[in-house]
């Protein structure tokens, strides 16, 4: 039973870090998203090498390399506007940092497909109506980007919750992390790697839950041209 208390520790981690780096995520992915649907040369210079580097490196080798070399960068950085300032990196941080910077680059090119998708009629109807251009983005756009984007952010979320099972290489001691040590120290490795299965499991299933729901609220209103009609084999 003492192990599997630990598992539970380990699973609050896993969920810390995976709702800390999907937030993260969110934010950049939602910042070049909207900077590059008109971008100039200056996010240009930083959207190609950012997309370039983190979907072509391996979201493990990006934790490896925050976490070993996270500190001396940070340091280099002060340095340069002459703060000597010493940056410990956590592998919490790490974790965080390397998920929320790789899965930044497809959440910005996901949240940028659905804004285009949005008609361009609803920009040009709220022009005519003369809507504030925040309200415009808060009350009509963005709810549709929302509709659109949804069953593509809940499968990232899944994909960056199953990957901090990698994170856990770097030391963090979250689920997977825990149920190897059960595993070395009881010699019954197939009983804890299967209630670390069930726990992925579990969260997968509230994930599906809770977005029916929000799809379900994200469609108000929305009336579908599609006929429903039974299916033909031909």
């Amino acid at each position: 039973m003492g192990f599997v208390q630990q598992l539970g520790i380990g699973a609050l981690m896993t969920i810390k870090v995976a709702v800390c780096a999907y937030l993260l995520a969110m934010a950049l992915g939602t910042t070049f998203a909207l900077a590059t649907l008109r971008p100039n040369l200056l996010v240009k210079a930083i959207w190609l090498p950012y997309a370039s580097i983190f979907t072509g490196v391996p979201s493990l080798l990006v934790g490896f390399l925050f976490y070993y070399g996270g500190s001396q960068t940070l340091s280099g950085l002060f340095s340069l506007i002459g703060m000597n300032v010493s940056v410990e990196v956590t592998p919490f941080m790490a974790a965080v940092a390397a998920l929320g910077m790789v899965y930044g680059a497809y959440l910005a090119d996901l949240i940028r497909s659905a804004i285009r998708n949005v008609p361009l009629g609803q920009f040009e109807a709220a022009r005519a109506l003369l809507v504030p251009r925040p309200m415009i983005w808060l009350r009509i756009i963005l709810p549709q980007v929302l509709r659109l984007a949804l069953p593509g952010m809940t499968n990232m979320w899944i994909v960056v919750l199953k990957d901090t099972a990698l994170i856990s290489l770097i030391g963090l001691k979250e689920i997977m992390a825990y149920a190897k040590l059960a595993s070395g120290v009881t010699k019954e490795p197939f009983v804890y790697y299967l209630l670390a299965s069930a726990f992925f499991l579990g969260m997968t299933w509230l994930t599906y839950f809770v977005a029916r729901r929000a799809d379900n609220w994200a469609n108000q209103g929305f009336r579908s041209n599609t006929v429903n009609r039974r299916a033909h084999a031909f």
